[in-house]
């Protein structure tokens, strides 16, 4: 029973011991006291077990028929299935089988029957770890440098290219204003440095 018809329940239970009136069960479920007069009938005649949806547990009137299930799903085994990085998932098997067969599905449902059929899983294909470069084992072996155009001095003076040099074994970081970007505006830095 969902929470809904438990708390109908409980009510109803409240107006047979005399507690509640029929108008202030209405009121309380905020259904109109026709409802409420109708969900007591049902409660007297049939208990608790009456106010259960008719319907909870049936199949849906919106379900495909047995025999378009087993043709998408063969269809997909023979064509669309494979090894894990290989096989389709829903969505684009979906797409195939609309374009392709003429069988038309919502992925949603496809990735459904294909999780209770094992034609699909949700593990992804990963890529493999990229492990970080070791530092190089001496100072000068390998310095980075980016140029960088700002107005540096806000608008007193001229735009300027911050050169930025770091070097790679120690982290050591060095840097100077000047008006181009090039090796040749770094080469006081790069002197600095050694």
């Amino acid at each position: 029973m969902s929470r809904r018809e438990l708390r109908r329940v409980g009510v109803m239970a409240r107006v047979k011991s005399g507690e509640l009136k029929l108008e202030d069960a209405a009121s309380l479920l905020n259904r109109s006291y026709r409802q409420v007069k109708r969900v007591w009938g049902r409660y007297q005649a049939e208990g608790a077990k009456g106010l259960k949806h008719r319907s909870a547990g049936g199949e849906s009137n919106r379900k495909k028929p047995k025999k378009f299930r087993e043709k998408v799903l063969r269809t997909i085994g023979q064509k669309y299935s494979g090894e894990v990085g290989e096989r389709f998932g829903p969505t684009l098997a979906a797409e195939h089988l609309e374009s392709e067969d003429q069988l038309v599905i919502h992925p949603e449902t496809l990735r459904r029957w294909m999780l209770e059929e094992g034609l699909w899983s949700r593990t992804r294909k990963r890529q493999a770890h990229r492990q970080r470069r070791a530092r190089k084992d001496h100072f000068g072996e390998l310095v980075q440098m980016d140029g960088s155009f700002h107005e540096w001095f806000e608008r007193r003076g001229p735009e300027a290219c911050l050169m930025n040099l770091v070097d790679d074994a120690t982290g050591t970081t060095l840097a100077r204003l000047g008006e181009q970007e090039t090796i040749w505006a770094a080469a006081g830095v790069l002197r600095q440095m050694g």
